[in-house]
C-alpha cells in the first residue's frame, strides 16, 4: 500500500471518508476487495477505481445492480472531483486534487467518451459512417 493519498470517497449518508491509497482499487462485497462494502446489493467485485494520468477512472466490473456517475449508468467513466458515484444503492462523492495538466487530459478523455457513446454499434466498429444532417 502506498503512503500517498490520491483523494477520498465521502459517503453521502455520513460515515468516515474512504482514503484512496492505491492506483487501482477494486470495490465490492468480497473480503479480498480493496474497498469492502458488505451490503447484499453490492456484487462480489462490483467496480474498480484506477488513478491514471492524474485523474480517477471508474469501471463497472459486470455488477448485477450497476454503477452510476451523476445519475447515469456507466461501464467506464473518467471522474471529475465532486462527481457522485452510485454503487448499487450506496452514494459517494469523490474528492481529489486535479492539476491543470491532468484537467486537460481528463476533458479530452471525457470528450472521447461522449463521442463513443453517441455512436451506433456499427459506427463504433467502423462499418458505417455517421449520417450528416441535411443542410
Amino acid at each position: 500500500m502506498s503512503d500517498t493519498i490520491n483523494g477520498q470517497l465521502l459517503t453521502t449518508g455520513g460515515g468516515d471518508p474512504i482514503p484512496l491509497l492505491q492506483a487501482r482499487l477494486v470495490i465490492g462485497r468480497r473480503e479480498d476487495c480493496d474497498i469492502c462494502l458488505r451490503f447484499p446489493n453490492i456484487s462480489g467485485q462490483h467496480c474498480e477505481l484506477t488513478f491514471q494520468d492524474g485523474f480517477w477512472v471508474l469501471r463497472d466490473l459486470g455488477s448485477t445492480n450497476g454503477t452510476k456517475v451523476n445519475g447515469e449508468r456507466i461501464s467506464v467513466r473518467p471522474l471529475r472531483p465532486g462527481d457522485e458515484i452510485n454503487i448499487s444503492k450506496r452514494r459517494y462523492i469523490i474528492q481529489y486534487e486535479l492539476s491543470e495538466e491532468a484537467r486537460g487530459r481528463l476533458e479530452e478523455m471525457m470528450g472521447e467518451t461522449c463521442n463513443i457513446f453517441n455512436q451506433s454499434l456499427l459506427e463504433k466498429a467502423g462499418l458505417v459512417s455517421r449520417r450528416r444532417e441535411a443542410d
